[in-house]
């Protein structure tokens, strides 16, 4: 990507996702401007040239612009790339939506659902932008810290609108982040919503030390579960076994960069919900996420046992102990 002649990007969610993908592209050459609500952190990465709470250990290149005004962010910018976490997604298109350009495409790069109505997060967008908007959604296995650090990774990035598609296939793509392009956008934001979930199940089953055969049998279920879903809303069978589906599961469920994993690790080694969150000390997505993925299998009529399970722990309303007894009776 060297040396194209990329126009500037703005990044909306200055956490370690959002971080992370500034880094990237400003690597590339390409300006990237990263805005965040919350001014003291813009304040500081502008300061210390580098985001010290999110992700530590990285210097920011010449090439990104912090900015914590939205409308100096979108200014005379094609293409913008929302990270911010799902429960901040609706509000921050609510307040990007006086000042959007006429042109502008919309990348998301957040997983999940949105936390008032649980809808899938194109739906919000068309809802509260107008379906004029070209829309994009990038999901994958890829840790913040390792695309941060350089270290390879492949993604999905997928689109309905053709161009958009292949404009940010060029942009993205190189040896060390591999864009694989697709046009199933239900598939993929269902994946990196319901990985979250399952997530949670599988760091409370080695929270337990019940043993690798029951993460594997976790994660395949699990995998069942969200294959059922996506299709039922419209998604494809072959999305669910890719990077966005079945890798990022994988992922997800299996290395401890995962938040949602060692939110269910400290479930499972018996400290109660608000402590396991105080611990990791950032937004875990599965936490909310379990509720609107059972919200949404029901109205589907999918059957998701481990995801409602794990939503009855998180309420309190069965204990892990009860909790592992009884799901891996319906497995």
């Amino acid at each position: 990507m060297e040396g194209q002649p990329f126009k500037p990007i703005t990044i909306l969610g200055a956490g370690s996702w959002g971080t992370a993908l500034a880094l990237y592209l400003a690597r590339s050459g390409q300006v990237v401007r990263i805005w965040s609500v919350e001014i003291p952190e813009i304040a500081a990465m502008l300061a210390e040239r580098a985001n010290n709470r999110y992700l530590p250990g990285f210097s920011f290149p010449d090439l990104i612009q912090p900015t914590a005004n939205l409308a100096e962010a979108v200014k005379d910018i094609d293409d913008v790339i929302v990270a911010v976490p799902s429960i901040g997604f609706r509000e921050t298109l609510i307040m990007l939506k006086s000042l959007i350009p006429v042109h502008l495409r919309m990348t998301c790069a957040t997983k999940g659902l949105d936390t008032d109505t649980g809808q899938l997060l194109h739906e919000v967008a068309a809802e509260v932008l107008g379906a004029r908007y070209p829309f994009a959604v990038l999901s994958g296995p890829s840790f913040a810290r390792e695309v941060a650090a350089g270290l390879p990774s492949a993604v999905v990035i997928a689109s309905q609108d053709k161009q958009l598609l292949e404009d940010l296939t060029h942009r993205f793509n190189s040896q060390i982040f591999r864009i694989y392009a697709s046009h199933d956008v239900v598939g993929v934001e269902i994946g990196g919503a319901v990985k979250n979930v399952i997530a949670i199940a599988t760091g409370i089953s080695d929270g337990m030390e019940l043993g690798a055969n029951a993460r594997s049998a976790l994660i395949t279920h699990g995998l069942d579960e969200m294959m059922h879903l996506g299709m039922a809303l419209g998604g494809k069978a072959e999305t669910f076994v890719g990077l966005s589906g079945m890798g990022d599961l994988i992922l997800t469920c299996t290395d401890n960069q995962s938040r949602n994993r060692r939110l269910g690790l400290s479930i499972g080694q018996g400290h109660d919900l608000q402590e396991a969150e105080r611990e990791i000390g950032q937004v875990v997505e599965g936490k909310r996420n379990a509720e609107l993925v059972v919200l949404l299998a029901k109205r589907h009529n999918v059957s998701m046992p481990i995801c409602e399970l794990i939503w009855e722990i998180l309420q309190g309303k069965l204990g892990v102990v009860s909790g592992q007894a009884d799901l891996f009776a319906k497995l």
